[in-house]
């Protein structure tokens, strides 16, 4: 005998099935056709023709897209230790016992409402004009010109921005992790005359491990992923030494007629993503379990 749905059942499949379609409308299926676009010489208009794997061997030729690539791993590497160490460092501030403790939790989340783009436009008009003015007025020379136009040091800009702006959340997850732990741990470790570097070490770190683990993942996908602090800024200047992946995807692939071979880009970088993140929960947890 079939047995019928409740109210309870009801409620749930009209919730489900509208968020399952909406995603695969805007995710799932989008996804699938860029695979299958990367297969082809389409230029995003027109005709296209089947190319087979002809876009995925071009790519490891190409310098540009090598050049992007590096790019977007260095950002990501220092991008991500500096996150989690101002997170840390902030969240054991933020969780001790200071003054003004509750309006700073406030402040330091401003960045996090903000978007990317607004963030990125605030700043580049501050590296632009702000900091040109004050070098002028002081007679430094470093400051005189925008750290934007530099071929150098223009990926700085980019990274102040995009760390700026990730600390706030990963502060929260870590701020979660240390109110985990037993305020009796702290206390016995007073007791034992445990000095504060070697309480981190020994206690905190081990028992906020899985928190560090999440953060990890989250932040180099974040970073690796950069594209608002890229387009507001530099626009992948001067001469392509800030152009990320996700930005060399989308300009080339929208406005440069490349669309079915930045889609074999966007497959190999979704592909990078998830071993990366891969690579990392597995040296991760098995750091976990040591400690």
């Amino acid at each position: 005998m079939k047995k019928k749905m409740n109210n309870r059942d009801k409620t749930f499949l009209a919730v489900i099935i509208p968020v399952l379609v909406l995603f695969f409308l805007f995710n799932t299926l989008p996804m699938l056709k860029g695979v299958m676009y990367s297969f082809t010489n389409y230029r995003g208009y027109g005709t296209y023709e089947n190319v087979g794997l002809r876009n995925y061997i071009d790519l490891f030729s190409d310098a540009r897209v090598g050049k992007s690539y590096l790019f977007t791993f260095k950002y990501a590497l220092v991008g991500t230790v500096l996150v989690n160490v101002i997170s840390l460092v902030m969240a054991l501030a933020l969780n001790s016992r200071i003054r003004f403790k509750s309006a700073l939790r406030g402040i330091y989340f401003v960045p996090n409402i903000l978007g990317g783009l607004v963030i990125g436009y605030i700043f580049s008009f501050f590296f632009t004009y702000i900091l040109p003015t004050v070098g002028n007025v002081f007679g430094i020379s470093w400051l005189q010109n925008s750290i934007l136009a530099s071929e150098k040091y223009a990926w700085i800009g980019v990274l102040i921005v995009g760390v700026w702006q990730a600390v706030a959340m990963n502060t929260i997850i870590y701020i979660s992790g240390l109110q985990t732990v037993p305020e009796e741990v702290y206390e016995a470790s007073m007791l034992d005359g445990t000095g504060k570097w070697r309480e981190f070490w020994k206690i905190t770190l081990p028992l906020v491990m899985p928190f560090v683990t999440i953060n990890l993942v989250l932040s180099t996908k974040n970073l690796l992923m950069v594209f608002d602090q890229i387009m507001a800024l530099t626009k992948g200047g001067p001469a392509q030494s800030t152009e990320s992946i996700s930005y060399l995807i989308y300009r080339n692939g929208m406005d440069g007629g490349q669309f079915g071979f930045q889609s074999a880009n966007a497959v190999i970088f979704f592909l990078v993503i998830v071993a990366i993140s891969i690579f990392q929960m597995t040296v991760l947890n098995k750091k976990e379990e040591q400690l």
